[in-house]
């Protein structure tokens, strides 16, 4: 039987319909860009809250000594990874608004630091990801049951950005993006957000667009 803690993060698609998230985060990501100017891979670093780190703590904490050894915390990075798969690992990453096939990160890797859970890893495109068109990155779970967000602006970065591209990050107003999308915002929508993939128009992004003269 799958734990209660962060098996939470598997089964919630399974569950009735929730209005508001259960779990919460602070996200940074760091995009790394190639000599090619390809994006060459992604790092995700997430900061857990503090009620659902307790939780992870209380479940994996085999000998009860109220710490997370490393073979618990690569038990934790487990579940979390094998529980994930399913949702890309909440990652948004869009061209031109068409979805990009990402790479399944190898393994998770798990920390506890001041009482919080914080998961790490790195993940890169199926095919080169050339700067090209209008490239969108963010985090976001289309269950609605994980809130993962990025507290400040600096916490979304390029490293290696080319001359002639620019970074911005876009947060949507939740009454802009309803209105910008109410033809696909349906009835069973709201009777079921978690049976679909539309959470992700109010999830922060990170925006590049490049100027290919230049």
């Amino acid at each position: 039987m799958l734990r209660t803690g962060i098996a939470l993060l598997a089964i919630a698609c399974a569950a009735p319909a929730f209005a508001h998230p259960h779990v919460f985060a602070e996200a940074r990501l760091d995009v790394n860009v190639d000599d090619q100017g390809n994006i060459a891979s992604l790092h995700h670093v997430w900061r857990f809250d503090d009620l659902f780190s307790s939780t992870v703590l209380v479940e994996f904490d085999k000998n009860q000594d109220l710490a997370l050894s490393q073979e618990e915390l690569d038990e934790v990075a487990g579940v979390v990874h094998a529980s994930l798969a399913d949702f890309n690992y909440f990652q948004l990453v869009t061209r031109d608004g068409k979805d990009v096939a990402m790479e399944a990160p190898d393994r998770l890797i798990a920390d506890f630091v001041d009482n919080q859970l914080i998961i790490l890893f790195e993940s890169k495109p199926e095919a080169p990801l050339a700067l090209d068109g209008k490239i969108s990155l963010g985090v976001y779970d289309p269950t609605f049951y994980t809130a993962i967000d990025f507290i400040e602006d600096s916490y979304m970065t390029v490293n290696n950005l080319p001359a002639g591209c620019t970074q911005s990050v876009v947060r949507p107003d939740p009454d802009e993006a309803l209105a910008q999308n109410q033809q696909t915002l349906t009835e069973a929508f709201f009777e079921d957000p978690t049976g679909n993939d539309m959470s992700k128009i109010f999830a922060t992004r990170l925006e590049i667009a490049c100027n290919k003269d230049s």
